[in-house]
């Protein structure tokens, strides 16, 4: 069975699409191959980083990507995910493929704008991690129905 590709963008490839990555390589690396990449890649937010450990899973070695990078080298998906917040929607990157691909948007609050105390900052982003984790379970679940 071919693996469908899949790929996770937002604006910094920092946070949301790094958790989004990691998730389905969780709970489907068998069944997707799947990465992750950002229109201007960024640092790896230390916040998510500490958030997914909470969870079991390390990121804290993942590099930041670039969307442009992963298209000179014709990368082709079957799902290109877009992750960011409807706020900076007309910055998320639309990656450019085939007419086959299937294109999503998941709209997603950036943990790199959460202001208030360390607390605050760390209970928003799990909030973010929570639902991206749920929409990756439920997109996982329909997809083996469709």
């Amino acid at each position: 069975m071919d693996k469908k590709k899949v790929l996770f963008v937002c604006v910094h490839n920092s946070a949301r699409s790094q958790m989004a990555e990691a998730f389905l390589k969780q709970m489907a690396g068998d069944r997707f191959e799947v990465e992750s990449a950002g229109l201007e890649p960024g640092k790896l937010n230390s916040i998510v980083v500490e958030v997914m450990k909470e969870l079991g899973i390390d990121i804290s070695q993942n590099k930041t990507k670039s969307v442009f990078d992963f298209y000179k080298q014709g990368k082709q998906y079957d799902y290109v995910v877009t992750v960011c917040d409807e706020s900076q929607a007309e910055k998320c990157p639309v990656f450019p493929g085939t007419a086959v691909t299937k294109r999503m948007h998941w709209s997603f609050d950036d943990p790199s704008s959460f202001r208030g105390t360390s607390n605050e900052k760390l209970e928003k982003t799990r909030e973010v991690r929570d639902n991206i984790k749920q929409q990756i379970e439920q997109w996982f679940k329909n997809s083996l129905i469709g």
